[in-house]
């Protein structure tokens, strides 16, 4: 016994990781038929996904550490991603760059900004932008874009936190990860609305 305590000490991360699989395990049995937290989230290909080289080349070599150790990578999406939430047809437009979900750097190796939540964070992070998420237009090329209205953080928290539940099913995560973002994503949400970046 005293042989497993050590290993779980010496190990602690392992065992957290374990701890919060068992109680995400029990989550999901008792959380199985939970329709309510489904927001209809629906799409035919994988977003298309461009890396954006990471700066690190004129930084320094102590600034070029710091951005390895702390930075995160950015994609562009490079083709229009389509997507239905709630019955309706939405977009995010061709060169749209985001850096996926707020996953602290200590813990990308549990668990990636583009791994499993992936959809939800870019989702998210378009909303954080722009307050709002795109309709698919009626007609090629003819009108305004048309949107879902202004909506305000604690929205596009839950949705990034529904359509996460409805993509992975890990409830246990997506809860820490919604908690996360209502305790500390007014950062980023209020850099944004300095920022006040309108959909073209």
């Amino acid at each position: 016994m005293d042989t497993i305590t050590e290993l779980a000490i010496n190990f602690w991360q392992i065992t957290l990781v374990g701890v919060l699989i068992i109680i995400g395990f029990v989550v999901n049995l008792f959380n199985e038929k939970d329709p309510k937290l489904r927001v209809g989230f629906f799409y035919e290909e994988l977003p298309h996904m461009q890396p954006i080289p990471i700066p690190t080349k004129e930084k320094g070599f102590f600034g070029a550490v710091g951005m390895w150790l702390f930075g995160t990578r950015k994609w562009k999406i490079s083709k229009d991603f389509e997507y239905t939430l709630t019955g309706e047809q939405y977009i995010i437009p061709k060169g749209f760059e985001f850096d996926g979900a707020s996953v602290p750097k200590f813990l990308h190796m549990w668990l990636s900004p583009v791994g499993v939540l992936l959809m939800g964070g870019l989702i998210h992070d378009y909303g954080y932008k722009y307050k709002t998420l795109i309709k698919k237009k009626r007609s090629m090329g003819m009108g305004p874009w048309s949107t879902c209205g202004e909506k305000d953080q604690k929205w596009m928290d839950e949705t990034f936190r529904d359509i996460n539940i409805e993509i992975n099913g890990f409830r246990l995560l997506n809860y820490l990860a919604y908690w996360s973002l209502r305790l500390g994503g007014f950062v980023a949400w209020n850099g944004h609305r300095k920022v006040d970046s309108k959909v073209n």
